[in-house]
């Protein structure tokens, strides 16, 4: 487990992770396409972890919406669908590829945004903090064992969006 186990932390933790990825995708002295490797896996991993472990036990909290809980579940399918059209441009640090990591960058980036003003504050100002480490407990487990089933491959990103 890391430092915290409070699963608005966790949450934020990976959110800026990816922001630290996408800097390394645009960078082009970095190693871009690990950078895009170790993004999908994250990525991926976190919306399975919440969509399974955060999301249904937020639904639960009156002050907590469920359309916001519900519009971030459609927000993780646009990103998915963004990081696929990424995943699947041949050529790093192309034309294409720059025009698919900036419609990536947007859409995880607003859903990021507006997911951290909603249903994390929502969830802070709501739940009680053994409840959020509870919570950041079953993330991190269920996050992990994503990452260790190899969640962000091509062929398991398009499995997931033609789901």
């Amino acid at each position: 487990m890391p430092e915290t186990s409070d699963v608005v932390e966790l949450i934020l933790q990976d959110h800026r992770r990816m922001e630290d990825l996408f800097r390394r995708m645009r960078s082009v002295e970095d190693d871009r396409g690990a950078a895009l490797r170790e993004f999908s896996d994250l990525l991926v991993a976190h919306a399975l972890a919440e969509e399974s472990k955060v999301y249904p036990a937020l639904k639960r909290y009156k002050n907590i919406e469920d359309d916001e809980v519900e519009h971030g579940e459609e927000e993780h399918d646009e990103g998915n669908q963004a990081l696929l059209a990424l995943l699947e441009v041949e050529e790093i640090g192309g034309d294409e590829w720059d025009e698919k990591l900036e419609e990536l960058v947007e859409a995880v980036t607003h859903h990021a945004d507006e997911e951290e003003r909603t249903i994390l504050n929502g969830a802070r100002e709501n739940v009680a903090m053994e409840r959020r480490e509870e919570l950041g407990k079953a993330f991190w487990e269920e996050r992990e064992r994503q990452l260790k089933s190899g969640c962000g491959s091509v062929d398991n990103v398009r499995k997931i969006v033609e789901s």
